[in-house]
C-alpha cells in the first residue's frame, strides 16, 4: 500500500527537520581533527552545544547546568520555608478564635433565656474552655495534642480541625509510601490497617532485595499495586520512586530551623499516632537511606525570600528541587551522549521549559544519528570514525578552506590545460595536423551529414574529423610532513596544520586519484602516518622538533614513488633533535651544530634524489628564519612565512599550482 502524506500551510509554529547527521558532523570536524578522538569530541560538542539548520543555537550542558544552577537560587530567594509552619499554626488560631465566638455566642444564648441555673451553667463551661483555650502551649505539636482531646463548643470549629489533620496526615503519607490517588483521603481503619500492612510487605520485599534473594515483586504489585499508580516496572524502580519523595521529605525537615524542625517532627508523632505504623515507616526510612545513599539524605536549602509556602508547596516545593539536583549529577557526570537519554525529558520540560528539553534530547541522540548514518561505530565500546566518517571530515576541511580561499578572493582552482596525453576530458575538437588520431565517430558522422546532406553512403573529407580532447597525465607524490610538537598546540598551530593534512588528503584521493601522499608526524622522532590514522592523530607530549628523522622517512617514502617529487613541511620550531649514528635521539635547546648539520645533511640527499622541499613556516623566529633558508638554498624549495590563519590558503595554492606547472611543462 502506497503511503500517504499530510500537507498543512505554515503557521509558523512547526519545526522541521533542524538537525541531520551531516549537519551534525560538520559541527564536529574541527573538535574531530583537534582532539583526534570521536568520543573527546562528542563530549565537548555536549558541553558546548550545537546549532540547528537554520544557525539557532542548541544549548549544551554547560549552559544547562547555569539555567538549573539559576532556577534553583530563582526558586530559593522566592519563597519562604517558615510559611509551612505558618500555614498550620494561622489555621490552629482560627480554629482556636472561632471555637472562643462560639463559646462567647453560647452564653449570651443562655443569658438571653432567662433561666438563671442555664446561665450559670453555661458561664461556668465557657471559664473551664477559655481556661484550657488559654493554657494551651504556644508550640505547634502542643496545640495540636491539647485540641486532639479538648471538647469543642463549635462543631464547624472541630469539623476543621478533623479535616486540617486528616489533610496534614494524607500529605506526610503521600511523600512517605507515594500514594496519589484519591483512595487515602479518608482512611477508614480498614486502609489504615492495609496501609500498615503494605508497608510491612515493603520493608520485607526490599529486605530481600539487599539479601540477593527474589523479592517478589509481582506478587508485590498484584496485591498493592493500587497505592502506586506511576507502575513500576521493577522493584529497583519502586524503592527509587519512594525514595526520592522521602529524602524530599528529609530535605525539607533539613532546611528548617531547629526550633521549626522540632516542631514539624512533633507535629509528625501526632499524627501518625499509631505506633505499629510509626515503626514500618522509620524501618522503611532507614532501609531506602541504606540503599540509595546517592539521594543526599542529609541536602538542605537556604530559602531567603518573602513567599511562604504551605505545607503541600513546600512538599512540591522539595521534590522539584530534588528533581534539579538529579539532573544536575546526572548533567555533570554524562561521559556520553547516550547517558542522558536517563532523563526524564517532561521532567526537563516541567522544570527548565521546552527549549532544555529539546536541547537535551538533541544531544542524547548525538551517538545514534551519526552511528545511523554510517558516520561512526562502536567498537568494542569505543567509537571510532568509519571510513564514509573519514572522507567527510576531509571534505568538510577542503570545503571550508577552500570557502575561506573564495572569500579571499583567490580564484578557482580547477585545471584547464589541454593536449596530448592518455586522459579522456570528454571533450572534442576538429583534426589538426600531428594530433593523435583518436576520432570521435559520433561527431565526424554529423559534421559529414551537416555539410553533405542526408542519404547514404556518407563520404567523408579531412574538414570531417573531430578527435576526443585529451588532457596531459601528470603524476605528483608528496610528503607532507606535519610538525607534532608541543609548540603547535601551545601556539594554536595545532588544528589548522591538520585541517590542512585533511584538506590535502581529500583533495588529492578526489582530484588527483594517481598522486601519491605520504604522511609523515615529527616531534622528539618521527613516524608515518596511514590515512586511517590521521584524523586520531594528536600532539606528543615530549619536547624536540626532530626534523631530521622526518626528512629520513619521507625520503625513503618517496625512493618507492615514481613522478614529480615534493616534501611539503609544516613546522613552527627549529630543529632541536635527530637520530645519532647509533640510533639514539638527541634533543638540545637551543639547537647545537650536530643537530642542524645532520637535518642538512638529508636535506642534501632530498636534494640529490629530486624531492623538493616546500616548507611553510609558522611563527617564524630570527633563528628558525635563518634556518629555513639555509635549507632552500641548498634544495631549491621555497619558503613560505605565513600564520595559523593563512596555512591552508598558502599549502593548497601551491599544492594546485605545482600541478599546473606539472602539466604545463608535460605539455610543452
Amino acid at each position: 500500500m502506497a503511503p500517504r502524506f499530510t500537507y498543512s500551510r505554515w503557521d509558523g509554529t512547526q519545526r522541521g527537520f533542524d538537525l541531520d547527521a551531516d549537519l551534525l558532523f560538520d559541527q564536529l570536524t574541527d573538535e574531530l581533527l583537534y582532539h583526534g578522538d570521536v568520543n573527546a569530541a562528542l563530549r565537548r560538542m555536549m558541553q558546548e552545544g550545537m546549532r540547528d539548520a537554520d544557525g539557532n543555537p542548541l544549548d549544551g550542558l554547560r549552559d544547562m547546568l547555569d539555567r538549573l544552577r539559576q532556577e534553583r537560587q530563582d526558586r530559593l530567594e522566592r519563597h519562604d520555608l517558615g510559611g509551612v509552619y505558618d500555614e498550620i499554626s494561622r489555621e490552629l488560631d482560627d480554629i482556636v478564635d472561632e471555637e472562643r465566638h462560639a463559646i462567647e455566642n453560647a452564653v449570651r444564648a443562655a443569658e438571653t433565656s432567662g433561666d438563671e441555673r442555664r446561665s450559670e451553667a453555661a458561664r461556668n463551661t465557657a471559664a473551664e474552655r477559655n481556661m484550657r483555650l488559654d493554657m494551651m502551649p504556644s508550640d505547634l505539636a502542643g496545640k495540636v495534642r491539647e485540641l486532639g482531646s479538648y471538647d469543642f463548643e463549635s462543631a464547624e470549629a472541630q469539623q476543621r480541625f478533623e479535616q486540617m489533620m486528616d489533610r496534614l496526615r494524607d500529605q506526610l503519607m503521600q511523600q512517605a509510601v507515594d500514594q496519589l490517588s484519591d483512595g487515602m483521603q479518608n482512611m477508614s481503619p480498614q486502609d489504615m490497617q492495609r496501609m500498615k500492612d503494605m508497608l510491612a510487605a515493603l520493608n520485607e520485599m526490599l529486605e530481600k532485595h539487599q539479601r540477593g534473594e527474589d523479592p517478589g515483586f509481582e506478587q508485590f504489585m498484584d496485591e498493592f499495586g493500587d497505592f502506586f499508580p506511576e507502575n513500576p516496572e521493577s522493584v529497583e524502580e519502586l524503592l527509587e520512586q519512594m525514595a526520592r519523595r522521602m529524602a524530599a521529605m528529609q530535605a525539607m525537615l533539613n532546611s528548617m530551623t531547629p526550633e521549626q524542625r522540632a516542631q514539624m517532627q512533633q507535629l509528625a508523632e501526632q499524627l501518625m499516632e499509631d505506633m505499629d505504623l510509626q515503626w514500618q515507616m522509620d524501618q522503611l526510612g532507614s532501609n531506602l537511606q541504606q540503599m540509595f545513599p546517592q539521594m543526599n539524605w542529609g541536602q538542605s536549602y537556604d530559602f531567603e525570600g518573602q513567599d511562604p509556602m504551605g505545607m503541600a508547596q513546600a512538599m512540591q516545593a522539595m521534590a522539584d528541587l530534588g528533581d534539579l539536583d538529579q539532573l544536575e549529577h546526572l548533567l555533570q557526570n554524562a561521559t556520553n551522549p547516550g547517558a542522558l537519554a536517563e532523563a526524564d525529558m517532561d521532567r526537563v520540560r516541567d522544570l527548565l521549559g521546552d527549549d532544555a528539553a529539546r536541547a537535551l534530547e538533541r544531544l542524547s541522540q548525538l551517538t545514534k544519528m551519526l552511528e545511523e548514518a554510517g558516520l561512526i561505530e562502536n567498537k568494542e565500546g569505543r567509537l571510532e570514525l568509519t571510513p564514509r566518517g573519514l572522507r567527510a571530515i576531509g571534505s568538510n576541511a577542503l570545503r571550508d578552506l577552500f570557502t575561506k580561499l573564495t572569500k579571499d578572493h583567490v580564484g578557482q582552482h580547477e585545471l584547464h590545460q589541454h593536449g596530448q596525453g592518455h586522459e579522456r576530458t570528454y571533450q572534442t575538437k576538429p583534426y589538426e595536423f600531428g594530433d593523435p588520431f583518436q576520432l570521435d565517430l559520433h561527431r565526424t558522422i554529423r559534421n559529414a551529414l551537416r555539410r553533405a546532406g542526408a542519404g547514404t553512403p556518407v563520404e567523408l573529407q579531412p574538414d570531417d574529423f573531430e578527435i576526443e580532447r585529451t588532457e596531459h597525465l601528470t603524476r605528483s607524490s608528496t610528503v607532507l610532513m606535519l610538525d607534532l610538537s608541543m609548540s603547535m598546540p601551545m601556539r594554536d598551530n595545532f588544528l589548522p596544520a591538520k585541517k590542512v593534512a585533511m584538506a590535502l588528503h581529500h583533495l588529492i584521493s578526489s582530484q588527483f586519484p594517481r598522486d601519491y601522499l605520504g604522511l609523515v608526524g615529527f616531534s622528539e622522532t618521527a613516524r608515518v602516518i596511514t590515512a586511517e590514522q590521521l584524523p586520531e592523530v594528536s600532539w606528543d607530549f615530549v619536547y624536540g622538533t626532530n626534523m631530521h628523522h622526518g626528512f629520513t622517512l619521507a625520503r625513503q617514502l618517496l625512493a618507492k614513488q615514481t613522478g614529480a617529487k615534493q616534501i611539503i613541511m609544516i613546522t613552527d620550531g627549529e630543529p632541536t633533535a635527530h637520530i645519532t649514528p647509533h640510533g639514539d635521539v638527541y634533543f638540545n635547546y637551543p639547537p647545537v651544530r650536530e643537530t642542524v648539520e645532520a637535518t642538512l645533511r638529508e636535506v642534501v640527499r632530498c636534494t640529490r634524489e629530486q624531492i623538493r622541499i616546500n616548507t611553510f613556516v609558522l611563527d617564524a623566529t630570527s633563528a628558525l628564519t635563518a634556518f629555513i633558508e639555509r635549507l632552500t638554498q641548498i634544495n631549491g624549495g621555497r619558503a613560505f612565512y605565513t600564520t595559523n590563519e593563512a596555512l591552508g590558503d598558502y599549502v593548497l595554492v601551491d599544492f594546485l599550482e605545482h600541478r599546473r606547472r606539472m602539466t604545463r611543462r608535460r605539455a610543452g
